[in-house]
């Protein structure tokens, strides 16, 4: 299906993380449709080979345009920095991704010393050693991998004794380098936001990219002729659309946890994603 100013803006994550974006979209552009994707029965990506990742990001999207979606939004970094070249190949329509905000932490930082918390693979990935390479020249980046931070909040805890535990484990030790600035490089992390600023401390900047990725998605849309017109009341009747390929009743509740919006949650569709073929000089022929 062809997307058009009535279509929604699809949205993926491998979670609930990516309703941070969603969240910062809804604000900015009240009118528009979305259809949201939380993947959490694959959930979390992070430490997932790269060719799965990628694989999985295709079907998401194809999902995503087959249901009329006018624009993605790669709601996820992990998911960005592996895919979100292959994908703007693969689909015509307008594709949002995100990545951490390195390039504002730069330039914020007085210490000359930022940290940046995200999953192993995000910061294992040529996009964000191009970030560091571009924007961060004369900037010590300290890159903090953070396994299973994301599924505390996939799992609804986002101020238990074992998040704050987990949390500190990750942050004290990039305070005790002396960062005085810390990117938030998971959508996930947006949501316990609190707890990190508790533990960091009111001295510490904390950078979360989902507000300029909204601003993104606008000039887009803008740019394509598919902004919703200002006078006509698109949402009017019909709630937020969220899918998932986890157990929907759980993801529901974290959902109504998380959103304060009108939503209804139901189980996508399972969909088939092989591993695409790497042409390589063993298998070249």
């Amino acid at each position: 299906m062809q997307g058009n100013q009535a279509s929604p803006i699809g949205v993926f994550d491998s979670g609930v993380g990516g309703l941070a974006v969603l969240r910062e979209i809804r604000r900015l552009m009240p009118r528009e449709a979305v259809l949201y994707i939380a993947d959490s029965g694959f959930a979390p990506y992070g430490d997932r080979p790269a060719e799965w990742i990628e694989a999985r990001s295709i079907a998401l999207v194809s999902h995503l345009v087959a249901c009329g979606a006018k624009a993605v939004v790669i709601a996820c970094n992990t998911a960005t920095g592996v895919s979100a070249t292959t994908l703007r190949e693969r689909f015509a329509l307008p594709i949002i991704a995100m990545e951490p905000a390195v390039k504002l932490a730069a330039a914020s930082t007085k210490s000359g010393v930022i940290g940046v918390l995200a999953t192993t693979r995000t910061l294992a990935s040529p996009n964000y050693e191009s970030l560091r390479a571009r924007f961060a020249v004369g900037i010590e980046v300290l890159s903090q991998p953070c396994p299973g931070l994301a599924n505390r909040v996939e799992a609804g805890d986002l101020g238990g004794p074992e998040t704050r535990a987990l949390i500190a484990s990750y942050v004290v030790p990039l305070l005790e380098k002396g960062i005085d600035t810390l990117v938030l490089g998971c959508t996930h992390y947006s949501f316990i936001t609190a707890e990190i600023q508790a533990i960091a401390g009111p001295g510490i900047q904390l950078i979360d990219p989902a507000a300029a990725v909204a601003r993104q998605v606008q000039r887009r849309l803008g740019d394509a002729g598919l902004l919703t017109p200002d006078a006509t009341d698109a949402r009017a009747a019909a709630p937020d659309l969220f899918l998932t390929s986890g157990e929907t009743g759980h993801v529901r509740t974290v959902i109504e946890k998380l959103w304060s919006h009108s939503s209804r949650t139901e189980a996508m569709p399972i969909l088939e994603f092989p591993p695409p073929v790497r042409v390589t000089s063993s298998n070249a022929k």
